[in-house]
């Protein structure tokens, strides 16, 4: 705003025009202004049958909270990397995700960000065999037909597993198919081994007797993440530590209701009772959502790094360069 050097009595009226004017400039400069936040008016959020905090949230309304008057649409995915998909074309402003999807969409040249991420339960995601299987360890399975949601978070735990078999990609007949016809490949026993994920793993050990032969807590702790369409971010800058904040409230409410938490669990997703109980215990309690720090960062980029050297994606890749970073006040 300009300030009058000179200031006399005769001048006051050019001041009185002066500082009309000046706010009128202001008012026209905030309005064009990019950092001037503008309000959140639709928002969609896709979602898989583990994201507890999301169903939650859902159900308790708990983002309508932190974007009042805005629409908010729900979409559901059987996996990762189809609702990267959606997410990568504007379909999705939010979602949720294992480890493995967003390296392969960034491998691929998609738009995201990464804005938060939950520690993943040691129990909740496995390789599976049926109850009679002659496999007794990871090293038999070569040459088995293994099926695996082609890059989820269950093919980074059978990528893992066969390093650590000393095993490769060659060595096995991978089956790339999503759960539900997974789960009906192992009941026809058309496959040997189903690398699988809660809430689709305990429902495949409490129907069909699934057995585990490695779970991903026989390696170093890995995440599930909260990704956004950068577009979004651009747009609004304050919405992902909005987002957050809501997935922090449902994280503290299923803490405190857990038995209500539960039945809104088993009746979002329509699972049995034992089944959605099982899911729900392996759940860790509480299960804060935060921004990403320096280990989760390079946690994910020794996987990236890993996919890279197997040739499983195509180029190296920096996973902190998709990384969305609070702004600081």
């Amino acid at each position: 705003m300009g300030i009058l050097k000179t200031f006399s009595i005769v001048g006051l009226t050019t001041l009185g025009i002066s500082l009309s004017a000046c706010q009128k400039q202001e008012a026209e400069s905030n309005s064009t202004d990019p950092q001037v936040k503008a309000e959140v008016k639709h928002i969609t959020i896709g979602f898989q049958k583990s994201a507890l905090n999301l169903l939650v949230a859902r159900q308790q309304k708990l983002l309508e909270q932190q974007f009042p008057g805005a629409q908010i649409d729900w979409k559901e995915f059987p996996a990762g990397p189809q609702m990267l998909e959606a997410l990568a074309v504007g379909a999705v402003d939010y979602g949720y995700v294992g480890n493995t999807p967003p390296i392969f969409a960034q491998a691929a040249n998609k738009d995201l960000n990464y804005i938060g991420y939950e520690a993943v339960p040691n129990d909740s995601l496995t390789v599976v065999i049926p109850p009679n299987s002659p496999i007794k360890t990871i090293q038999e399975l070569k040459g088995k037909r293994i099926a695996v949601q082609k890059g989820s978070s269950a093919h980074e735990l059978l990528s893992k597993t066969l390093q650590k078999a000393g095993l490769s990609w060659t060595d096995i007949q991978p089956i790339w198919i999503p759960p539900a016809d997974a789960r009906a490949a192992f009941d026809k026993k058309s496959i040997d081994a189903w690398v699988i994920w809660d809430p689709f793993l305990s429902a495949a050990e409490l129907d069909a007797g699934a057995k585990v032969l490695i779970e991903a807590g026989d390696f170093p702790q890995t995440y599930s993440f909260y990704v956004a369409n950068p577009k979004v971010i651009q747009a609004h800058p304050d919405s992902p530590a909005k987002f957050l904040n809501a997935l922090n409230a449902s994280d503290q409410w299923i803490v405190k209701h857990q038995d209500v938490a539960l039945e809104i669990y088993q009746s979002s997703t329509g699972l049995e009772k034992a089944v959605a109980a099982q899911a729900f215990a392996r759940r860790i309690k509480p299960s804060p959502v935060k921004p990403l720090n320096a280990e989760v960062v390079q946690a994910q980029q020794n996987i990236a790094d890993l996919f890279k050297q197997v040739q499983l994606i195509p180029n190296t890749i920096s996973v902190q360069e998709k990384v969305w970073t609070p702004a600081s006040h």
